[in-house]
């Protein structure tokens, strides 16, 4: 039987520009990664040579076949899969060592582990093995070949609240991150829309992870342009509810200080006078005599700008990770802006490695149980990467009182909106 020679599928030039039925740009690696074979991209990798499958397999094929979700004890969970990271040099990356920007970008390994991979050929530059000096220049393509482990998410329902032919909106669960980002690929609500739903959709907005709430995907780049035009020129108003440590102030109180990202890796941003403008206005709905619903309205598109806000104020989220733990923060959980940076940082970069996340609320539940529970590191590793594992997050990681209830424009004459979570409740108690 005569052998088929199989020939290297040519990546996209640069200057050329593809769309996809929606009329969305698909970025040059999403192209690479369909049109080349792992042979092509990996090129020198370790073992890329003598895989028969990787002269056939394509990027995408392989990623496809690791779509797979598995629900057990109220989580959505991806069994572990090889995945190829594919990336071009971002602006800030330029003319830098390789392995300080894996340290510094990308949270979810430590630094031995890419020292480990660099060194065992698992990351390459335009197909050439790179090294622990290996310099990052404009216009290089990365990857990186990886034993992927995603954390579980929750695993509830995408509601639709509203669906046409050019937008669908969602009321987002808790929990789960809106895109793939980091660990997460298919446990996103795009993914999960994708194969679960049969939708292929795209963000209009930001919405955080643990934030639920009313999310606009858009079905058409056209939808997108004008969702995301709406948004920028302010006029759609947003409405959120959150449940905050204490007694809120009865009157309506205004919070107009800057905020700015610290430490991008951590995710975490406080008050700082140079830091861009912000405003949110603030109503209180209720009190149960330890915490209170919150009405909340950005004037303002910060990000994680309504929890910084609220900390700043002496009233976080009560079950807030970040804002609300103390100890990430000490006993007055950053009010007006207290406590140092670097001390923080030092102390919030613990949290969900060595030590689960805690926060105000959740210090009430562990002296109920008498045991903490959440994602850390469980001291096992992994047979076939050797990577350090997880345990599975628990409640206080996978949910945060923060929901987006209304978002509508009055110029327009439209409104969507949710039901209140239950935690909203009046009579809610911890």
């Amino acid at each position: 039987m005569q052998q088929q020679t199989v020939s290297p599928r040519p990546s996209f030039p640069s200057h050329v520009r593809r769309y996809d039925s929606g009329g969305f740009r698909v970025r040059r690696q999403i192209l690479d990664s369909r049109q080349s074979t792992l042979a092509d991209i990996l090129g020198e990798t370790t073992g890329a040579a003598e895989n028969e499958s990787f002269k056939i397999v394509t990027i995408h094929d392989e990623v496809a076949q690791g779509a797979k979700y598995v629900v057990a004890d109220g989580l959505r969970k991806v069994p572990p899969y090889y995945f190829t990271y594919l990336t071009y040099c971002k602006e800030r990356w330029r003319d830098r060592n390789i392995l300080d920007i894996f340290v510094t970008e990308f949270r979810d390994r430590d630094e031995e582990y890419y020292k480990h991979a660099l060194a065992s050929g698992l990351v390459t530059i335009n197909s050439k093995l790179a090294g622990l000096d290996t310099v990052v220049r404009n216009g290089d393509r990365i990857s990186h070949r990886i034993h992927r482990h995603e954390p579980p998410v929750p695993a509830k329902s995408i509601e639709i609240v509203f669906q046409d032919d050019d937008i669908i909106a969602i009321d987002k669960p808790s929990g789960i991150p809106v895109h793939p980002t980091g660990r997460y690929r298919f446990n996103t609500i795009t993914e999960i829309m994708k194969h679960e739903l049969g939708l292929f959709v795209h963000p209009c907005h930001r919405l955080d992870r643990l934030t639920s709430g009313i999310m606009f995907m858009a079905r058409t780049a056209k939808a997108a342009q004008l969702m995301g035009a709406r948004l920028r020129e302010r006029t759609v108003f947003k409405e959120y509810v959150a449940r905050v440590v204490g007694k809120f102030p009865e009157q309506e109180v205004s919070c107009d200080m800057p905020v700015v990202t610290v430490h991008p890796k951590l995710g975490l941003n406080r008050v700082k006078m140079d830091g861009k403008p912000a405003a949110t206005i603030f109503n209180r709905l209720s009190y149960n005599g330890k915490t209170s619903v919150v009405r909340c309205r950005p004037l303002t598109g910060r990000t994680h700008q309504i929890r910084v806000h609220l900390q700043y104020l002496g009233h976080p989220i009560a079950n807030d990770p970040i804002y609300a733990n103390r100890r990430v923060f000490g006993p007055d959980l950053g009010k007006g802006g207290s406590g140092d940076d670097d001390d923080i940082v030092v102390r919030l970069a613990r949290m969900g490695k060595y030590e689960q996340a805690q926060s105000v609320a959740y210090e009430e539940i562990i002296q109920h149980s008498k045991k903490a529970q959440g994602e850390k590191l469980s001291g096992e590793n992994c047979e076939i990467c050797d990577t350090e594992l997880y345990s599975d997050p628990g409640l206080n990681d996978l949910e945060l009182w923060l929901h987006a209830q209304k978002y509508g424009s009055k110029i327009e004459g439209w409104e969507y909106q949710t039901n209140l979570p239950d935690w909203a409740q009046q009579n809610f108690g911890m």
